[in-house]
């Protein structure tokens, strides 16, 4: 390779790629001993937590009303869109590390670290502030004498801290660490008992509001909410007063009202992924990675639906209450004692919930330190337990200490950024990896036929992409319309081009919508027409790019619709980024700032896959995890196919 100057050398060090070869895919110093059920619990578990207790009743008294089952359901098909691709990518690099690895695999070092930074960041956030969560429900059912005793003995008069020093919360995170130090086997099992318990608490919940329940609550007519919204304003005259509540019926707040609360509750569906950082310690990873998100991602909207269902049939919408609205509509349905059993339920859904955070911190830490991008003593592995013990205990203690000392509230946002930067980085990395020419980490099983059959396939493929080399040796717009039918170079880098593309016009519209939504609603010329340009530009990209030809390479779990379904997961999850508030974009950039300062005096020297180059050149090379193989030797030697390197064709499976 010819020598690059430093600044170009520099580039590349930032665009390297991990490179994830069949024989590593099949290695793990982790514990292969969770089943798809276990992972099933864990999505639901970490998915399904508090927020069905809550987020159900705040949600239906001020946007959407009865419509929340619709809510929910939009927030659903949102959800699933990033969990399919969270999926293929399950079944495709099975190993430890998530939306951080596949990153790593697709776009380069530089957006995984910020990928991997974020989502440390939103677990250690998560954490901290569903431990405080737990300890004030808890602290609710004993009369809140706890937070009496500590506020009283231990008040902190600080800006930015908490009230009081939550001793029960820095309990409650070090014991669940420590139980997932002392093994996942037995995590998954207390996961388990404790999400059935949930699941039982929102099944009572649900049969008790069919039950209880009046469908006339979801046809209150407009005229009974003005009435009634002049009896509360003290009016002494029902004319020209305005409902507060609505103008009733299914929607009392119309269709905006309904999609205003389903980005809220799109919310209630963030959990999943922390299926993906267990590629490492799950028999069949490529099979139970895609069921087990597809799955949990099915029994929580079911779940949400059904309570949200329910508590609207008990109770009529307006006379919800935002904070314990489960335990006010029974009391309003006669069924008072019931919640008690609510509190149960709450409990145990905070419970797998703070499991579901903890979990997936130390994985994504240590795949990260493995690479070489944070600290090699963060990598270390417990000879008997078979767990990252070292990040388990350093992101436990960090958690702790922020659930100690801090006022996690204006803090909460910051999860969002780094959850939702995630998802749309995984459904980027999908449109990339598709449009492919070839990719080399994924091997089936060695044969004579299949060899022979391959190599006519790769024979045929060959002499198409010599063809389209000498034909298609510059850009042109035939070329873009009309491409060759098997994936090259040039559709590849076409593709990259286009999915950038596609990015920076999402981020156009979101602006747009977001901050000149009322130039649009009074039809300023300006702003029709550059939405109407946006807007024609986002589907011509998304054709471009469905003209293109795929990779035909087929794995166990591929995303459906493409290239239409991770287009929309990207516009969602860019377009719920934007709306959050300046001052959390301001914090969010001091977090990027200590990342960077990591990689760039640390990380980037230690880069495992920078040490790779160097051995094979002399300069910072890039490492691709999805290169091209040399296809005319692939022809020449088909049959020195390596049963090394199949790809999890024996599982080497660590016993716990």
């Amino acid at each position: 390779m010819l020598p690059c100057g430093p600044a170009l050398s520099f580039v590349r060090c930032l665009v390297r790629k991990k490179n994830v070869s069949g024989e590593s895919l099949e290695d793990s110093k982790l514990c292969r001993c969770l089943s798809t059920v276990d992972l099933i619990a864990l999505g639901v578990g970490s998915t399904l937590g508090a927020g069905v207790y809550v987020l159900a009743g705040e949600v239906a008294k001020s946007n959407s009303g009865p419509s929340i089952v619709v809510s929910f359901l939009i927030a659903a098909l949102a959800s699933v869109m990033a969990g399919l691709c969270y999926a293929e990518f399950g079944a495709r690099v099975p190993k430890t590390g998530s939306a951080y690895l596949y990153t790593y695999v697709t776009v380069g070092e530089l957006w995984a670290f910020i990928t991997g930074w974020n989502l440390i960041l939103s677990y250690v956030i998560g954490t901290s502030s569903v431990a405080r969560a737990w300890s004030g429900t808890f602290d609710e059912l004993l009369g809140k004498q706890i937070g009496h005793f500590f506020s009283t003995y231990f008040k902190m008069n600080y800006s930015g801290l908490a009230e009081y020093p939550d001793f029960f919360a820095v309990f409650l995170i070090l014991l669940l660490s420590g139980l997932l130090s002392f093994g996942v086997k037995e995590s998954a099992w207390v996961n388990k008992i404790f999400t059935a318990i949930n699941i039982l608490v929102l099944l009572f919940v649900m049969i008790s509001g069919f039950v209880k329940g009046d469908a006339d609550n979801w046809k209150i007519s407009e005229e009974y909410l003005i009435n009634l919204t002049a009896i509360t304003e003290n009016c002494s005259s029902y004319e020209n007063v305005t409902s507060i509540y609505g103008s009733g019926g299914f929607m009392p707040y119309g269709f905006t009202g309904t999609l205003a609360g389903a980005a809220t509750c799109f919310y209630a569906f963030v959990g999943f992924d922390c299926i993906a950082t267990t590629g490492e310690e799950v028999k069949n990873p490529q099979k139970a990675i895609p069921i087990g998100i597809v799955v949990s991602l099915l029994v929580c909207f079911m779940a949400y639906f059904g309570v949200s269902a329910a508590l609207t049939l008990m109770m009529p919408y307006y006379l919800l209450d935002e904070k314990s609205p489960l335990p006010v509509a029974f009391e309003y349905v006669g069924w008072g004692p019931a919640k008690y059993v609510v509190a149960v339920g709450s409990l145990c859904a905070l419970s797998t919930s703070l499991l579901g955070s903890i979990f997936p911190m130390p994985r994504v830490i240590y795949a990260m330190a493995k690479d070489g991008l944070l600290f090699k003593c963060l990598a270390q592995i417990s000879s008997k337990t078979k767990t990252p013990l070292v990040a388990t205990l350093s992101s436990g203690a960090v958690a702790a200490i922020m659930a100690f000392l801090f006022d996690l509230k204006a803090l909460v946002d910051m999860m969002s950024i780094g959850t939702l930067l995630a998802y749309s980085l995984v459904a980027t990395c999908v449109l990339i990896l598709r449009y492919q020419p070839s990719l080399t980490y994924e091997q089936p099983k060695y044969s004579p036929e299949k060899a022979a059959l391959a190599a006519s396939e790769r024979e045929s493929a060959v002499s198409e992409s010599q063809i389209n080399m000498i034909q298609e040796n510059h850009f042109s717009l035939q070329a873009l319309i009309n491409p060759s039918s098997l994936p090259t170079e040039q559709t590849a880098t076409t593709v990259n081009f286009l999915v950038g593309l596609l990015a920076f016009l999402v981020c156009g519209l979101s602006v747009l919508t977001t901050y000149g939504i009322h130039f649009i609603a009074n039809l300023e010329p300006w702003s029709i027409g550059l939405l109407a340009v946006l807007v024609a530009s986002f589907i011509v990209t998304i054709l471009l790019i469905q003209r293109q030809p795929q990779n035909q390479q087929k794995v166990a779990f591929m995303v459906p619709l493409l290239p239409f379904l991770p287009s929309f997961s990207i516009l969602v999850n860019i377009y719920l980024m934007v709306q959050l508030s300046g001052d959390t974009w301001i914090r969010f950039s001091f977090w990027m700032a200590l990342g960077f300062l990591i990689y760039f005096a640390y990380g980037i020297r230690h880069s495992l896959e920078g040490h790779r180059s160097d051995g094979d050149d002399d300069s910072c090379s890039e490492n691709s995890g999805l290169q091209e193989k040399n296809a005319v030797e692939e022809v020449d030697e088909p049959e020195n196919a390596n049963e090394s390197d199949q790809f999890l064709a024996h599982e080497r499976t660590s016993e716990c």
